[in-house]
């Protein structure tokens, strides 16, 4: 196992850490701006470099998120840790420059059925709204993420289809995104689909700039991770104790946890830079908060040692 890791996998892959915003957001228990602070603080403390904090969205509609400007306030910033915000709209991108924000990410989807869904448009008049803060972001030299949803499957169209993904991918990395995150948002992937997938994508937008962001509904998370490994992925999103979901599609589990997915780049060979143990009070910590059992495999075997 370890020649392969050295001889075709990457040496090193950078963890993009959701739990905080992603995973938090769809709990109905209310947490505090003082518990996710300790979160962040603990995830930075194991070494994490890029943990998104929150989300500047309508409260209305993410209450979870509403604390985001005492979280981002509060945290004990780390040198060489970046703390990220998801921003849909330009009140959203300002909040987060307000809050000193190293940097700030847009979502668009692959499906046209998920967009109208999820946020009352189509794919095309989501890019649209964007250009705003695109420029803003420029012009403040802030780095802008991209995410696309629904990169295999939707819970409304079925399939989607791979040339569908690059095109969103595409047009989000000549907006002036960085790095393109391809999420498959109900976990609906398998090897096949998301090889069919990468390799669309890829003729489009250069490897070294996309990220995979996989959730864990139908148990494939970490086989698709090491898929795209094997294709040259260097950037995985995960979430602290596999936490998450999706609101707009239904059954969908969190995302992969990143203790998981630390485990495994470990057993590889691979350099996160992040130490596991750690790691795992980490999420032992915001799990007991949520009066919740980690949904990570290997933090219940390693709570199961104690």
């Amino acid at each position: 196992m370890s020649s392969l890791a050295n001889n075709t996998l990457p040496k090193q892959v950078k963890i993009v850490e959701v739990g905080p915003r992603d995973g938090l957001q769809n709990e109905k228990q209310q947490i505090s701006a003082e518990d996710k602070i300790a979160l962040i603080n603990l995830l930075s403390d194991a070494g994490v470099s890029y943990i998104e904090s929150g989300s500047f969205v309508s409260p209305k509609w993410v209450p979870q998120m509403a604390t985001s400007t005492d979280v981002f306030n509060g945290i004990a910033r780390k040198k060489g840790v970046t703390y990220a915000a998801l921003t849909p709209n330009m009140k959203g991108f300002e909040a987060a420059v307000a809050v000193n924000a190293n940097e700030v990410a847009i979502f668009g989807a692959a499906s046209e059925a998920f967009s109208q869904k999820n946020i009352n448009c189509s794919i095309a008049e989501s890019l649209e709204r964007f250009e705003p803060i695109m420029a803003a972001a420029k012009k403040l030299n802030i780095p802008v993420r991209g995410y696309v949803s629904c990169v295999v499957g939707c819970p409304y169209e079925g399939e989607v289809s791979p040339e569908k993904v690059a095109e969103v991918a595409e047009k989000l990395y000549q907006m002036g995104c960085y790095e393109i995150s391809l999420g498959d948002t109900v976990g609906v992937g398998t090897p096949v689909s998301v090889q069919k997938m990468l390799q669309a994508v890829s003729a489009r937008v250069p490897k070294a700039k996309l990220a995979v962001h996989f959730h864990d509904t139908y148990g494939q998370a970490l086989t698709n991770i090491y898929t795209a490994l094997q294709n040259g992925i260097a950037v995985i999103d995960s979430a602290i104790a596999g936490s998450g979901g999706c609101p707009y599609a239904k059954g969908a589990s969190g995302n992969v946890a990143t203790e998981d997915v630390v485990y495994l780049l470990n057993g590889l060979a691979i350099n996160s830079g992040i130490d596991l143990d750690k790691l795992v009070h980490a999420g032992w910590f915001i799990s007991d908060k949520l009066g919740k059992t980690p949904a990570s495999k290997v933090s219940n075997a390693y709570r199961a040692q104690q």
